[in-house]
């Protein structure tokens, strides 16, 4: 059976948090919730944008319970400035949904000097979560969706070089973020299922969608090559609606479980359906050192002491 927007059940009584919201697969994923009663928290780092983003989305579904929050995913102590606003309004969280992300920039860092897609696409993103999980564990049924992409069945996690110090390539450093979003959506719910928590850990990635990631990366790269590449295979690409299906369904229908991923049928396009995790991901022993790892440079900056609690429950 396809599943499609309208397999999207009610959302009422419902607090989803996406990161990315503003445009692209954030926002279809924003309208297709709060379509459906959810209660939505806009998650961008131009507050301008956010609030355009948010009129847009009152004016196509009618529903004013939409929320926008600035949070900088390259910065870890806006992050935590971001956090400290949900912990003062909100006293649950149904559905985290780490949607947010950049593509092949040149070689840039973030905040904290750590290599950019590696802090906005991973270690960000598992702050988020980590800080967030005793909101997500308040009622049964929390779930959170990382978003990754089809390059994780390229990546490589680079021990020796994780920040691209050394030798930065743009794409090779964007795979492995996106191979690093599905091993930390693995050992999550590994880490859930261990503690016998109500809550589910899924993946998706939503083949070639159409999003500004691409044309972004072209610009800032200012590769006629790759331009000349874009435009000849532009035709292929699904839309960005078609593209936020995974994630939806991996956030919203009852039958999704916990550890699994979602990608299109096609691969590339198409409904979604469960699809296969990155091989290197499976390997138990490198997600439990990345994870090490992406808490050590994460600590000094977010608190993340209360969702490790959770975690190490037996």
């Amino acid at each position: 059976m396809t599943w499609s927007f309208n397999s999207i059940p009610c959302q009422e009584g419902r607090i989803a948090f996406i990161t990315g919201a503003n445009s692209g697969l954030g926002l279809d994923t924003a309208y297709a919730l709060l379509s459906k009663g959810a209660t939505v928290i806009l998650g961008c780092r131009n507050i301008e944008k956010a609030e355009q983003a948010r009129e847009k989305l009152v004016d196509g579904t009618g529903s004013q319970t939409v929320e926008v929050l600035q949070i900088d995913l390259s910065d870890l102590e806006n992050v935590n400035r971001a956090l400290e606003k949900i912990a003062l309004k909100y006293t649950k969280l149904d559905l985290l949904i780490n949607n947010a992300g950049v593509m092949a920039p040149p070689q840039t860092f973030s905040k904290q000097r750590l290599e950019l897609q590696f802090a906005v696409n991973h270690i960000s993103h598992m702050a988020l979560t980590l800080n967030l999980l005793p909101l997500l564990a308040k009622k049964p049924g929390g779930r959170v969706v990382t978003v990754s992409s089809g390059a994780q069945y390229m990546g490589k996690i680079n021990w020796e070089d994780l920040q691209g110090e050394k030798k930065y390539d743009r794409w090779k450093a964007y795979s492995q973020s996106k191979l690093a979003n599905v091993m930390f959506a693995l050992e999550l719910s590994e880490r859930i299922k261990a503690a016998c928590l109500d809550l589910a850990s899924l993946a998706a990635h939503p083949g070639l969608a159409r999003t500004n990631l691409q044309s972004t990366s072209i610009k800032s790269n200012g590769s006629w090559q790759e331009a000349i590449a874009y435009k000849l295979i532009n035709p292929i690409f699904q839309s960005s609606r078609m593209g936020s299906l995974p994630q939806l369904l991996a956030a919203t229908n009852h039958n999704a479980k916990n550890g699994e991923q979602y990608g299109p049928r096609f691969n590339f396009r198409g409904h979604p359906k469960i699809c296969r995790i990155a091989p290197l991901a499976l390997n138990s022993d490198a997600r439990a050192q990345l994870w090490s790892v992406s808490e050590k440079l994460i600590e000094s900056f977010v608190d993340i002491t209360q969702g490790k609690k959770l975690l190490s429950r037996k």
